[in-house]
């Protein structure tokens, strides 16, 4: 379920704060939001795949707190974020 490296190349080269950040907050939800909605849509169809579940529950914890640190330190940048991901600010 890893993202291949053309797509994550393009995930970096959209969200990043210059051309060789590759590890900021921006990227890392990025990235996650990505494997996230692979993961969902895998689920849809295998409804009882329970350990990709619960890798999809980490990846949604996970996320949860780099939003909730991203949303502490650049409310703006967090909002604009959320707007281009468009996943719910419940943070």
């Amino acid at each position: 379920m890893a993202l291949d490296s053309a797509k994550k190349q393009e995930i970096i080269a959209k969200y990043g704060r210059n051309k060789d950040d590759t590890g900021s907050s921006e990227i890392q939800i990025a990235l996650l939001t990505e494997r996230i909605s692979e993961l969902t849509e895998h689920l849809k169809v295998f409804k009882k795949d329970h350990a990709s579940r619960l890798g999809l529950l980490k990846l949604v914890g996970q996320r949860r707190r780099l939003m909730k640190y991203f949303k502490r330190t650049d409310k703006e940048a967090y909002s604009k974020l959320v707007g281009d991901l468009g996943i719910r600010d419940n943070i």
